[in-house]
């Protein structure tokens, strides 16, 4: 199981992860072991409460295919499993960012007050651009 919240958790077999090669650091070892991991997730089929997947869709862009499936490549660390570990970390950071219920937001009107004095702010600055003017102001 992975904790994502105090709440929600994923069990390991939702999480599929591949092992390919890695280009980058390691010397010759970066030709011969499989050190890059591709964590993948199926949103749709995952056990994550609805409103959740779809932050998580929304969350996500680029990384989740036509599919439905949400992909996290980790090539940073020479060795897997600290590829693995690194993937599953950024895999958690998602959710957890997904998990957390945007606030509501409470429309308000400005106070009269304010309204005032945008209005004399406006007629004051009329009045300096006006006095800019090069044609004199007689009637």
């Amino acid at each position: 199981m992975l904790p994502i919240t105090s709440a929600i958790a994923l069990d390991d077999s939702e999480i599929d992860e591949r092992f390919v090669r890695a280009s980058g650091p390691g010397g010759q070892n970066v030709n011969k072991v499989a050190t890059a991991v591709e964590l993948r997730f199926d949103v749709a089929a995952s056990s994550l409460p609805d409103e959740v997947k779809e932050r998580l869709l929304a969350l996500a862009g680029r990384r989740i295919s036509t599919e439905g499936v949400l992909l996290i490549d980790s090539r940073e660390h020479r060795t897997q499993a600290q590829n693995r570990e690194a993937a599953r970390a950024r895999l958690v950071a998602l959710l957890q960012a997904a998990a957390v219920r945007p606030k509501r937001r409470r429309p308000t009107r400005p106070k009269r007050a304010a309204k005032e004095k945008r209005l004399a702010n406006k007629k004051q600055r009329g009045e300096v651009k006006k006095l800019r003017s090069r044609k004199s102001q007689e009637p």
